[in-house]
């Protein structure tokens, strides 16, 4: 066998091997989630020895569960709309101008991403209470602006970058106001990073819970928050957990198909 195929064999190998490692605990989240409690606790198995749907049956007609997945679902999907909306124009700003202390106040953005939630969980708290917006949605979509916005900008920089200048030259020698070049012309050409941004943005926002759970109460309680509170009086509920955690990877699941073309071409093209 010659070296090539040797190391085209170890290659193979290695692949396999990592995404094995990397498929591992998801495979084993949904095998537990259609076992139940005592075959979780009791002898190892590679599968569930007696499948049942009790675990999902349990997210399925309970309130406090599934209003958790719609409550999360909302404010997630708010925060990237505005992220993003908010991003734009800031993006182009620091991708076409030059101003005082731009670069400085572009870092300040980043350094906004760069802190722990637990840093503005308390003030958060404070100010929202002050407006009544405790335990509302918009309140936790506002929240996660914070980070959102500094990452979503920095993504579309680097992809409005990319496109030279001379094309909103000529849109305006067109006869092209801005809103309709911005809308007509340049979004099309930085789709890709578009839909990046927004990717990021809904993934950050959906596994956020510090924030999240100290922002709401019941009405828009998220289900990373439901899933803390799975001890009942017989312990543990392992089965329900594991069936809530699937459940959960579900949404990002169906973005990351949606936008598989944006984010391949926003790993080749743009600042990810």
């Amino acid at each position: 066998m010659s070296t090539s195929n040797v190391k085209r064999s170890w290659s193979w190998i290695v692949a396999t091997l990592y995404i094995l490692f990397l498929i591992l605990p998801i495979y084993w989240l949904i095998n537990m989630s259609f076992k139940s409690n005592s075959e979780i606790l009791g002898n190892f198995s590679l599968w569930p020895q007696s499948p049942t749907l009790r675990n999902y049956m349990v997210i399925f007609t309970d309130p406090s569960w599934y209003n958790g997945y719609i409550n999360s679902i909302i404010y997630v999907v708010m925060n990237t709309v505005i992220s993003v909306t908010v991003a734009l124009p800031a993006a182009y700003a620091f991708s076409r101008y030059r101003f005082l202390g731009d670069k400085h106040l572009f870092f300040w953005l980043l350094t906004n991403r760069m802190a722990p939630p637990a840093v503005f969980a308390l003030p958060f708290f404070q100010l929202y209470s002050a407006f009544g917006l405790i335990d509302t949605h918009i309140a936790v979509a506002i929240a996660h602006c914070l980070f959102n916005v500094p990452l979503a900008v920095w993504i579309l920089e680097g992809f409005m970058s990319g496109v030279p200048k001379e094309i909103d030259e000529t849109a305006y020698i067109d006869g092209y106001s801005f809103p309709r070049f911005f809308v007509k012309i340049f979004m099309p050409l930085i789709a890709s990073g578009i839909g990046v941004a927004a990717f990021f943005c809904f993934m950050f926002s959906w596994v956020e819970l510090l924030i999240a759970r100290t922002l709401t109460t019941t009405d828009a309680k998220p289900i990373a928050a439901t899933m803390t509170r799975t001890v009942s009086a017989s312990g543990m509920d392992w089965g329900v957990l594991a069936a809530a955690g699937v459940l959960t990877i579900i949404p990002g699941a169906l973005v990351i198909y949606f936008v598989r073309n944006y984010i391949a071409k926003g790993f080749a093209l743009g600042r990810v």
